[in-house]
């Protein structure tokens, strides 16, 4: 398709995402994360031959959240090793949301996947044993194709303040073993990298790399593993919407990662990465006008998988 046409539907798509904004609610129990317009929406598409699109607020800073939970788990695959990781952390999906400790207390005290709370508070334990913050923070710069990220030292202390929940979660998994390391070393590295600010271009930098088999699209440089890359796109599928990922590969059908910061970094294999960007969250936490962002794409240009 021609760039004046992916530009033109983008910008309908936009538009298309707008118009439910009004239906869904800000994330209120990080109260940094209440303080941002509801009404915000951007996107970004980068092609697999390296064109940039942008519309709306895409150039917004926003906090990574959950998205940040593929990149600890491509760290923690490249240099700790899979037969490690999947030791603290399973391959399912958890039927419960995203924040849930229930199965830990009555069917297994390894976390259902990485995607959820508990799995990648797992997976920083792990990093966070063995690394400092700054040798991930590295990572994560390439693969956004951007120096200067950093985290938002605002959220970061609203998330230590009041993430009760996910200190429940973290000392519940030192008390079985999971996590080997100091329990506050593990959350401040998970609470971290959910704080990291980014935007809808850093996004779609990342999702073109996954797109492009993990190299990055101008260099031709191998970045992730292929074979960590078909485990981290298959969780994607299977895990990265919430409880809202079965629904989300029959409408859209492509990997996605969603958080409740607003975000959600998706890709059509071999041909684009998308990053969108709208704080306003349907009921299991994903951006609501992202969502149809996405799917309006996926409709408008053929990028369904299945299709």
């Amino acid at each position: 398709m021609e760039s004046s046409n992916i530009l033109v539907v983008l910008n309908d798509a936009l538009e298309d995402g707008r118009k439910h904004i009004a239906k869904g609610s800000i994330a209120t129990y990080i109260p940094e994360l209440a303080k941002v317009d509801k009404n915000l929406i951007g996107a970004t598409i980068v092609t697999s031959d390296g064109k940039r699109y942008h519309a709306g607020d895409w150039n917004k800073n926003f906090t990574m959240q959950s998205i940040s939970k593929t990149i600890s788990l491509i760290f923690a695959l490249d240099h700790i090793g899979e037969e490690v990781v999947f030791s603290k952390v399973g391959m399912e999906p958890s039927g419960d949301p995203f924040n849930s400790m229930i199965k830990l207390e009555y069917k297994s005290a390894i976390p259902s996947n990485p995607l959820i709370n508990a799995g990648a508070i797992a997976v920083a334990g792990l990093i966070a044993d063995r690394f400092e913050f700054e040798d991930f923070l590295k990572f994560v710069t390439i693969v956004c194709g951007r120096e200067d990220i950093s985290v938002d030292e605002n959220v970061y202390n609203s998330e230590n303040e009041a993430g009760n929940l996910n200190r429940s979660i973290a000392y519940f998994l030192k008390h079985n073993g999971v996590i080997e390391t100091d329990v506050e070393k593990a959350l401040s590295f998970y609470f971290k990298m959910c704080s990291l600010n980014i935007n809808t271009l850093d996004l779609a930098n990342y999702a073109a790399i996954l797109a492009n088999g993990g190299r990055d699209i101008m260099s031709g440089k191998q970045l992730i593993d292929k074979s960590i890359l078909k485990i981290v796109k298959s969780l994607m599928v299977t895990c990265g919407m919430y409880d809202g990922s079965g629904k989300f590969a029959i409408k859209v059908g492509m990997p996605a990662k969603s958080g409740v910061g607003g975000g959600i970094v998706a890709f059509a294999e071999n041909n684009m990465g998308i990053g969108v960007f709208g704080p306003s969250l349907d009921v299991n936490g994903n951006s609501i006008g992202g969502y149809r962002i996405l799917e309006y794409l996926s409709e408008k240009l053929g990028l369904h998988y299945f299709a």
